[in-house]
C-alpha cells in the first residue's frame, strides 16, 4: 500500500505527538509541519520535515493527501477552510472550532465539497468508550436510565502561568469537559439539555475550576457529572483508562450506566447483574468483567483517518456531530451564569 502523506499544521505539545505517530506509523508520511515559532523550525530540522511559517504555504507545496490540524482554537476555522478549500482532508483537533457560527461554517464546506473532516474527539477510538457504547446499545443492562459521571485532576500551579487559562474559555469546560460530553453523547445518545453550577473557589481565577452538571438525554435518560481541575484524585478518564498519552495509569472507574436490568462501570468494564430477571435489590449481584482488545485510543485514531483518506471509512465523528459536542459544552458554561435550563437546540438554531 502507498503510504498517505501527511501534514501537521502546529507543532505545540499535540501537535508534536501528532508528527510522532504519523512518523511511526508505516503506512503514513510526514512531509512538513507548519509553525509560526522559532522552536517549530528546530523541531522540525530535528525530525527531517521542512517547516513553513503559513499553512497556506505548506498545503500548496507538499500537496499532501491529508492534513492534521493542531493549531489553536481560533485557527482551526480558517485552517479547515484552507484544506477543504484545496480538496484536502483533515483531522481537527477538538474543539471543531471556538463558536457555534464557526463549526457551522466548516459543516457547510466540509458537506458542500464532501470532502471530509475527522474531528479528534480520540476517546471515541479507545476500545472501552466504543465497548461501553455497544454493550448499551445491545440492551446488555437493559433500558438505559442513568448516567453519572467525573473527571477530577490537580493541575499543577504553573499549568496557569499561561494567563489565558485563569481567564474565561481557558479553564476545564472547553479544555476536559468537552471530551467528556462527546463521550457521553457518544455512548449514551444526543443531550436534550442541561443544568449547572460552576465554582471558581478553589483557586479564586475568573475561570471556573469546578462544575456540577445535571444533564437530560433525549431517549429519557437523566445524568449527572462532577468534574474539577483542583482536586487530587484518579477518578479521570485518562488515569483510569490508562489511554493517555501523558499520565499513569490508576486502573479505576469515572462513568458509570445504570439500566432496567443491569450496570456497567467503565473503565473497568465491569457489568453487573442479577442471576435471575425476576431478582431486585435484595438478592446479591454478579459482576462479568467485559474484555477489550488492548488496543490504543490514539493509535486507533490515525489508522482510522487513513482509512477515511483510502475511502473506505467514513470519519466515526464528523463536523456536525463534533458541532454538536460543542453545542453541549457550551451549553454547561450558559446554564450556569444564567442559572437556567439550557437546551441545545436554542444554540444551534
Amino acid at each position: 500500500m502507498t503510504k498517505k502523506r501527511l501534514v501537521v499544521l502546529g507543532t505545540g505539545l499535540i501537535g508534536r505527538e501528532h508528527c510522532t505517530l504519523v512518523q511511526n506509523h508505516p503506512q503514513a508520511e510526514l512531509v512538513g509541519v507548519a509553525d509560526v515559532t522559532d522552536d517549530a523550525v528546530a523541531y522540525a530540522q530535528n525530525i527531517g520535515v521542512p517547516c513553513y511559517a503559513r499553512f497556506e504555504s505548506l498545503l500548496d507545496e507538499t500537496k499532501p493527501d491529508g492534513a492534521i490540524i493542531a493549531l489553536p482554537n481560533t485557527l482551526h476555522l480558517a485552517a479547515g477552510l484552507a484544506c477543504l478549500q484545496r480538496q484536502i482532508p483533515c483531522l481537527i483537533e477538538k474543539p471543531i472550532a471556538d463558536t457555534i457560527p464557526a463549526a457551522q461554517q466548516l459543516v457547510q464546506a466540509s458537506e458542500s465539497f464532501a470532502i471530509p473532516i475527522l474531528v479528534g474527539h480520540h476517546r471515541r477510538h479507545s476500545p472501552d468508550i466504543y465497548e461501553s457504547k455497544r454493550l448499551i446499545a445491545e440492551g446488555a443492562i437493559g433500558d438505559l436510565v442513568a448516567v453519572n459521571g467525573m473527571w477530577m485532576a490537580d493541575k499543577p500551579d504553573d499549568y496557569f502561568n499561561a494567563e489565558w487559562r485563569r481567564k474565561p474559555g481557558g479553564g476545564p469546560l472547553l479544555i476536559n469537559l468537552i471530551h467528556e460530553m462527546d463521550c457521553l453523547r457518544f455512548i449514551v445518545g444526543e443531550i436534550e439539555s442541561v443544568r449547572a453550577f460552576t465554582s471558581n473557589a478553589a483557586r479564586g481565577f475568573e475561570v471556573e475550576d469546578t462544575a456540577s452538571i445535571s444533564l437530560r438525554f433525549e431517549n429519557g435518560a437523566l445524568g449527572s457529572f462532577i468534574m474539577s481541575d483542583s482536586v487530587a484524585s484518579p477518578y479521570t478518564w485518562e488515569a483510569t483508562s490508562g489511554q493517555a498519552l501523558y499520565f499513569p495509569h490508576q486502573p479505576g472507574d469515572c462513568y458509570f450506566f445504570g439500566g432496567t436490568n443491569g450496570s456497567l462501570a467503565a473503565p473497568s468494564m465491569n457489568l453487573w447483574r442479577h442471576d435471575q430477571k425476576t431478582d431486585h435489590w435484595e438478592n446479591p449481584f454478579l459482576r462479568q468483567h467485559m474484555p477489550l482488545d488492548g488496543s490504543r485510543a490514539y493509535e486507533n485514531q490515525l489508522d482510522h483517518f487513513l482509512a477515511v483518506l483510502a475511502g473506505t471509512a467514513v470519519p466515526v465523528i464528523g463536523a456536525r456531530d463534533a458541532m454538536m459536542t460543542l453545542a453541549a459544552t457550551l451549553a454547561v458554561g450558559i446554564a450556569a451564569r444564567e442559572d437556567r435550563t439550557v437546551t441545545l437546540r436554542e444554540l444551534l438554531t
